[in-house]
């Protein structure tokens, strides 16, 4: 699977889906900011957070679209495999399955 091909397909399929639901997508937008922006929390904090939550709930996109913010965000190879860890001790091996997927993805879009 190529992750950056992924995350394209991703993007349209929700930009699509925000056409068809503009009400729903744009409240869904702001629950979104809200909590990134408010709180005590660092932003790069909490999407270790919402990374570990999708690997845990098995959510392909959701790593993927978590992990370029991650990236942006500044976060390393070491500390996305401790949200891992954290997240296959949570989750058992389903959750171990996804990390391995996360990982995966980190290494492709940072060419590790």
């Amino acid at each position: 699977m190529d992750w950056l091909t992924k995350m394209d397909d991703t993007r349209k399929g929700l930009r699509n889906l925000n056409k068809a639901i503009p009400d729903t997508a744009q409240a869904f937008g702001a629950l979104g900011k809200s909590v990134k922006q408010g709180g005590v929390l660092e932003f790069k904090h909490k999407e270790f957070i919402a990374l570990g939550i999708a690997v845990a709930l098995r959510c392909e996109d959701c790593i993927g679209l978590h992990v370029q913010t991650l990236i942006k965000a500044g976060a390393t190879r070491e500390e996305i495999s401790d949200v891992l860890a954290m997240s296959v001790q949570m989750g058992g091996g389903p959750a171990m399955m996804y990390a391995a997927k996360a990982l995966t993805c980190f290494d492709e879009m940072t060419g590790a």
